[in-house]
């Protein structure tokens, strides 16, 4: 048989969907599985949303789409960085991908040489780290203790940057710690950053309305508009508006980056659905009131989540600012048995056992690049939620 490529060898499958796997494996058996694995808002898409891709299939819009993204939904996209984050992009520096991932994807394949280095704060979303691998890049992953709140200090950030390093990555609110900065926190980091002109800023928003308890969401470019002519602002429809399956990411950036990644996109998968297109400007352009009210329900789902799993004992969980998902500390688990007599050495150890002997899929903190942790993901229903933290404080008191 003809060899594959050795790039396979750099990258693996996403513990959150090897997780996914184990979990519908389990529940194909008839087991009662609650997975608390994939961070999809369990929210039905707009209908108006819906609605407008469906009259664009009606109307004929069913042709290949230009590269960069139809003009209408990059119109909406203008209007939505203006709206929401005061920033001014012209169509030509905005940009349409199948999702957020391809448009992080693009980023780094039209800029990273090989060795070039990339910044990302850690616990990270992880996926980051392996996409700048394929492009030839070296991940340098960043230290976020949970006693600051899993964000990123400036004086790690400083410590971080080398002569090689071309991108600083960002993502607050964060996957998979719910981690977002203030305006002055951001304000600290931009001014590392102004130090160093000659990095690329990646900003992954896509949690910008997931958040609580009154908490104003900023990005880095609003913050420190000096920094806006080397930032990249990314987005999508995935979560504000339960659009995940619909595909549609977008970004905002200096024309010269927008248009060597779109030079990478069209050898990769080209332009993107017409009537996912016309179902995010829709989504985009029509009410937003039902985005806050979403927020208040995975708000109180989260107080919940905190609540009951800081009485599960071994366990210590951080109240998040916002995105829909905990990162729990099980250090006072680790050494301890189940009662199925599978010993707990590591944090995968605990979410396997977890998912083997109480049915509850998690993700373990190693994929995300931090132990002894598991990611919880709460966009799923109230009573489910309750009953997966039940398991998990029953799991957790029966470890011996």
């Amino acid at each position: 048989m003809p060899a594959l490529a050795d790039r396979l060898n750099i990258i693996k499958m996403s513990a959150s969907t090897m997780m996914s796997v184990k979990s519908r494996e389990l529940a194909a058996k008839g087991v009662k599985v609650i997975a608390l694995t994939v961070g999809e808002p369990d929210f039905a898409t707009p209908v108006h949303a819906i609605e407008a891709a469906h009259q664009a299939a009606l109307a004929g819009n069913t042709k290949y789409p230009p590269q960069d993204g139809i003009p209408a939904l990059k119109a909406a996209v203008q209007r939505k960085f203006k709206r929401d984050n005061h920033l001014d992009y012209a169509l030509d520096e905005i940009m349409v991908g199948n999702g957020g991932k391809q448009i992080i994807f693009n980023a780094f394949m039209a800029t990273l040489n090989e060795g070039d280095e990339v910044v990302i704060p850690a616990p990270y979303w992880i996926s980051y780290a392996d996409m700048a691998k394929v492009a030839g890049g070296k991940p340098v992953l960043v230290n976020c203790p949970q006693n600051n709140g899993f964000k990123l200090r400036p004086e790690d950030l400083e410590a971080a940057i080398t002569p090689r390093t071309k991108w600083l990555l960002l993502n607050f609110p964060s996957n998979p710690t719910g981690a977002a900065c203030s305006r002055a926190e951001m304000q600290a980091i931009a001014d590392v950053m102004l130090r160093h002109p000659d990095i690329w800023i990646l900003t992954d928003d896509m949690y910008e309305h997931v958040i609580y308890d009154g908490f104003e969401f900023c990005t880095i470019a609003e913050v420190e508009p000096r920094l806006k002519e080397r930032t990249l602002t990314v987005n999508g429809a995935s979560k504000a508006y339960a659009m995940t399956g619909w595909r549609i990411g977008f970004c905002g950036g200096p024309r010269a980056l927008i248009k060597g990644m779109i030079n990478m996109q069209g050898q990769a998968t080209s332009g993107v659905s017409t009537v996912g297109q016309a179902a995010a400007a829709a989504a985009l352009d029509g009410p937003q009131e039902f985005v806050a009210e979403r927020a208040e329900i995975f708000q109180a789902r989260r107080d919940m989540v905190v609540e009951m799993l800081n009485a599960a004992p071994g366990m210590s969980c951080h109240k998040p600012e916002g995105a829909f998902y905990v990162f729990p500390n099980i250090a006072g688990c680790i050494g301890k048995t189940t009662k199925g007599g599978k010993l707990i050495e590591t944090d995968s150890d605990f979410a396997l056992a977890l998912l083997e002997e109480k049915h509850v899929g998690t993700v373990m903190g190693a994929a995300y690049g931090m132990s002894p942790y598991i990611r919880v993901s709460y966009a799923t229903d109230t009573e489910s939620l309750r009953e997966a933290c039940g398991r998990i404080q029953e799991f957790c008191r029966e470890l011996s």
